[in-house]
């Protein structure tokens, strides 16, 4: 009989996904058959796998991530129903995998939501007969009072998959003990009855001092914690814009939001920035993790609210990242005044997918988006292309040979990713096309759909040189000045021993190259399941 483990939380962010795909692991390591499972995620940020018809679909990141640790296929079935905000209170809903229209919340609810419900009961069934354990991820908070009759990745999923359930309790913001006790205290009774323990997450410092309210909780509400995780980033992607850097993080300044990459020991006056503007519908920013970790390079997330040339004039380079909502962010980009600023910029320029069609000349068949604007919206005008949006989306996985040009300059091999996007692009003029027929370069800008495109090593070097570029404040060329990151490689490290990977400063290593290692290093004899607390 197929056990179903849900990992619940007192509040969003509190390392819900994190628990999810360690708990995959441990058991794939054990010899057990395990699958990760969302029965509703809200996420801008999506992959592509196969779909219970065998096309390709969408699904929330966290449970492609999750697919991994547990050692399976990601499929839809993981994540049956997935919203994914697109501004104005709308969110285009996908149903096993395939966007099937925008709803507001009200008529989600009143009009989708048996159908979202009919279909995760089906996608766990599946997983249920493929797989002895499911580990199955909450949304949120679970004692979310004016959604229990709705509430279908927490209260819902817990009684359809007659799933235990751990209760995952952020102690970073403080408050912890009472946000477990709140959030038992507001359960309906038949999913209180299932609650096996609760875990602290993002403890910093001697986990003992905790061991008076552990007692104490433990006596009031007969749930045990069953175990401390300490503060930790194990690189997983982010869920959503929430993750991202606010004003005050680290590595910030004039009209920087924050700044990632800052731990790797490498002084910032020696690495290379890479600006991003914050679009205020960004999606899929995950692809700009790899390059965060890249030893010597920083992510600065810039305002769209900052003067115009603040944000981009200590850059290096510029990624402009996917967008749930192009028109409408281009439209943004341009009141901020970045459009100008980019055109001014110098340095090499990057667009992926909503960034890549924010870059072009124009956008063509914009109402389709149902923004509310025109027909035809005019771009940033950096690469000669014309984008055309037609209702039909696009979404497949997909691998394309590196033709090293533009901004990939060097770059050789191959890089696999996906492709997610409505609209197609097309050249206004002659340009290279290194990433396939719908990418476009010339010498300082690229566009591309290729989401993954950074987490290929030869991709990702380029990005990581300092160019030569032009001051805009000053209004002459000028190299930079500072010296290249300290034993940063030139080259791409080889690839045939995971012990390679160990050399490269703690922090750096992608998702891809955990999962390698942790494939070669921690395979262990079959062992049988855990019986106790969960089970």
């Amino acid at each position: 009989m197929t056990r179903t483990v849900l990992i619940a939380g007192t509040a969003s962010h509190a390392g819900k996904s994190t628990l999810a795909a360690g708990l995959c692991r441990l058991l794939a390591r054990r010899g057990v058959s395990v699958a990760p499972f969302k029965a509703q995620n809200m996420s801008n940020n999506a992959r592509v796998a196969l779909t219970p018809d065998g096309a390709w679909g969408e699904l929330g990141v966290s449970q492609h991530v999750q697919a991994r640790a547990a050692r399976v296929p990601a499929t839809t079935d993981m994540n049956p129903v997935l919203l994914k905000p697109r501004g104005d209170g709308e969110s285009q809903l996908v149903i096993d995998g395939e966007a099937i229209d925008h709803v507001a919340a009200g008529g989600y609810y009143e009009d989708h939501w048996h159908t979202a419900r009919d279909a995760a009961v089906a996608a766990h069934c599946r997983l249920a007969a493929d797989h002895d354990v499911v580990v199955a991820e909450g949304a949120g908070s679970i004692a979310e009072i004016n959604l229990h009759d709705r509430d279908l990745a927490n209260v819902e999923c817990a009684r359809f998959a007659d799933a235990r359930i751990l209760i995952a309790v952020d102690i970073e913001r403080g408050g912890a003990f009472a946000s477990l006790y709140g959030t038992l205290e507001l359960l309906p009774d038949d999913v209180r009855e299932r609650v096996a323990g609760a875990v602290i997450t993002k403890f910093r410092g001697d986990p003992s001092l905790l061991e008076p309210g552990i007692d104490e909780i433990e006596e009031r509400t007969g749930v045990p914690i069953v175990g401390v995780v300490p503060h930790d980033d194990p690189g997983l992607p982010a869920e959503d814009s929430l993750s991202l850097p606010d004003a005050g993080d680290s590595g910030g300044g004039e009209g920087v939001l924050g700044t990632l990459g800052a731990d790797d020991g490498v002084p910032d006056e020696e690495s290379v920035r890479i600006a991003v503007p914050r679009l205020p519908r960004i999606s899929n920013f995950t692809d700009l993790a790899p390059l965060a970790r890249e030893p010597g390079v920083r992510v600065a997330y810039v305002s769209l609210d900052a003067a115009v040339d603040a944000p981009l004039a200590d850059a290096d380079a510029v990624v402009l990242p996917g967008s749930k909502n192009t028109v409408d962010d281009l439209l943004a980009l341009r009141e901020a005044g970045l459009d100008e600023a980019l055109r001014r910029f110098e340095g090499p320029v990057v667009g992926v997918c909503g960034g890549y069609q924010i870059l072009g000349e124009r956008i063509t068949g914009a109402d389709v988006e149902g923004t509310g604007s025109e027909s035809t919206v005019e771009g940033v005008g950096v690469l000669p292309v014309e984008t055309h949006f037609s209702p039909d989306k696009r979404v497949e996985r997909v691998t394309r040979t590196v033709d090293g040009t533009g901004p990939l300059a060097g770059a050789t091999g191959t890089a696999a990713g996906y492709e997610i996007h409505m609209g197609r692009s097309s050249p206004t003029a002659d340009v290279a096309r290194p990433l396939g027929p719908e990418s476009a370069a010339t010498d300082r800008a690229l566009g591309t759909y290729l989401h993954g495109l950074f987490e290929t090593t030869p991709s990702r070097r380029p990005s990581s040189r300092r160019p030569t570029r032009r001051d805009p404040r000053e209004g002459r060329s000028r190299p930079r000045t500072r010296a290249p990151p300290t034993g940063r490689p030139t080259t791409a490290p080889p690839t045939s021993s995971p012990t390679t990977s160990t050399s490269r400063p703690r922090g750096s290593a992608t998702c891809a190259d955990r999962a390698r290692l942790a494939t070669a290093r921690l395979e262990s004899p079959p062992m049988p399941p855990p019986e106790g607390i969960l089970f």
